[in-house]
């Protein structure tokens, strides 16, 4: 699972950088926000798959509702002049870092128990 997970992301990341699509400037920020929530999610998919608790329904609606939910504060925020996307930035950017020093511990202690 964590393969397919993985081989998604840097599937993603190929057809991103290699396909030329031009946001309009206007958006932007309410990609930056979506991105951010999308990759929480394929954090937090890759520490469910360690902890042997993944589900794809779980995983595919906070991946979309996630990434639609802040970028609908991002907007909110834009129309009412209030920076409310920074609410969506602080939970998912302190997520990802907490999801990733799950991995990275998860991984440090099998690689020390296989040597």
């Amino acid at each position: 699972m964590i393969l397919i997970i993985l081989l998604s992301l840097v599937l993603g990341l190929a057809i991103g950088f290699l396909l030329p699509i031009n946001l309009p400037p206007i958006y932007t920020p309410y990609l930056s926000v979506a991105i951010l929530a999308a990759l929480d999610s394929v954090f937090g998919g890759i520490r469910a798959s360690l902890e042997h608790k993944f589900n794809n329904a779980i995983f595919i609606s906070g991946f979309f509702g996630n990434a639609i939910i802040a970028a609908g504060l991002a907007y909110i925020g834009d129309v009412l002049g209030v920076p409310i996307y920074l609410a969506a930035i602080f939970t998912f950017g302190s997520r990802l870092f907490t999801n990733f020093a799950y991995i990275r511990r998860y991984m440090l202690s099998n690689f020390s128990k296989k040597q």
